[in-house]
């Protein structure tokens, strides 16, 4: 059903240009929204009037209407006044209201076909015969959104998304669970993946605006071109968030094009993860390095293992560096000044990160 705050912008919208005040009831009489005082009405007027066969009465210096869903009594609409103006105004807000009824009715048909197909609950004769009825176009360039907020049922972060996308535009805003926002956009001709890009970016810096510590995040797959596709870009979407979380925790913005070696990391089983971490560290894991060795790695990888930038960067003597990745060679016996040495580091460091995650979701 339609909120009662659309119901009140509208009935305001109307009272600024005709001067006259409305007043809309639930059947049982309780107060839905109004423009003016309306506590005179009581609900035995209203229980009254519904239970009459009129469709429109002339009560207490007010006309009442009746307003329908489908030939089904949804609300009492009451203009306040006895003359003709008022009459023909009450007539004006009920077809206002009607239409209102039928549109959200639609967007929430929408809403709940594209759930079901990001979700795969649809058969293919379906999507298409349901996207014809919705008048939802099958055979055109889209891609999937995910948005992270920050708290569940954050109604104000799903306002500030569809305040971004033209209501009219065949951009649909939804959501598939209790905190994540779902975006199917439109792709057009001149697009590409610097500008979905753009876009996830922008999302996110307006979600984070305020500096908060608990931040949103964007994530998007990759872009299809028939209606039967968006689950596969959905799960794509979905993939980015997660991986981004694991692998890229300072990332606001993750693609599912861009998620590399991540991507393979994320879809091993974790007794194959354990196994290829005792192979590589024996006793000596990650957990056990200090904060300045992790530092160290982190940022000779971060310069393309350039031993003199690296030093440079980390405010160490070029020996300095040398002897402590000479230690961690002793170590683990990888050194990581070598090529293959330091891809078989990262991935190592990889999973680690992937096997602390999966401890903290079990």
């Amino acid at each position: 059903m339609i909120s009662h705050q659309v119901i009140q912008s509208s009935l305001e919208e109307l009272r600024g240009i005709t001067r006259i005040d409305l007043c809309v009831l639930e059947t049982d009489g309780s107060q839905v929204a109004s423009t003016f005082d309306a506590s005179g009405i009581t609900q035995e007027m209203a229980r009254s009037f519904v239970q009459s066969p009129a469709e429109g009465q002339n009560l207490q210096g007010c006309h009442f209407f009746k307003v329908y869903d489908e030939g089904i009594l949804a609300y009492i609409l009451i203009a306040k006044g006895s003359g003709d103006d008022a009459y023909m105004i009450g007539k004006v807000a009920v077809s206002e209201l009607q239409n209102l009824i039928v549109a959200y009715k639609e967007r929430f048909d929408r809403n709940n076909f594209i759930q079901n197909l990001l979700l795969d609950n649809l058969l293919l004769v379906d999507i298409y015969s349901q996207a014809k009825k919705l008048h939802i176009e099958t055979e055109a360039m889209r891609v999937v959104y995910l948005i992270e907020t920050r708290d569940e049922k954050d109604v104000m972060a799903l306002e500030a998304v569809r305040s971004v996308f033209a209501p009219k535009s065949q951009d649909i805003i939804t959501a598939v669970d209790q905190k994540n926002i779902v975006v199917v956009k439109a792709v057009g001709e001149g697009d590409t993946y610097e500008t979905l890009d753009e876009v996830a970016v922008m999302l996110a810096s307006m979600l984070n605006g305020d500096g908060n510590a608990s931040r949103s995040r964007v994530a998007y797959g990759t872009i299809v071109s028939q209606i039967r596709d968006l689950s596969k870009s959905y799960k794509e979407a979905k993939m980015a968030l997660e991986v981004g979380k694991i692998f890229y925790p300072e990332a606001t913005v993750n693609a599912y094009h861009t998620l590399g070696i991540g991507r393979l990391i994320y879809q091993l089983p974790q007794p194959l993860c354990e196994m290829f971490m005792s192979e590589v560290f024996k006793e000596n894991t990650p957990d056990t390095f200090d904060e300045e060795t992790l530092s160290t790695i982190e940022k000779f990888f971060e310069n393309n293992l350039n031993v003199s930038e690296t030093a440079r960067q980390l405010f160490v003597h070029r020996n300095t560096l040398v002897y402590r990745l000479e230690k961690l060679q002793k170590t683990t016996g990888l050194d990581i000044r070598v090529f293959e040495d330091a891809l078989t580091f990262k991935i190592a460091l990889m999973v680690a990160s992937y096997m602390r995650y999966l401890e903290q979701e079990q």
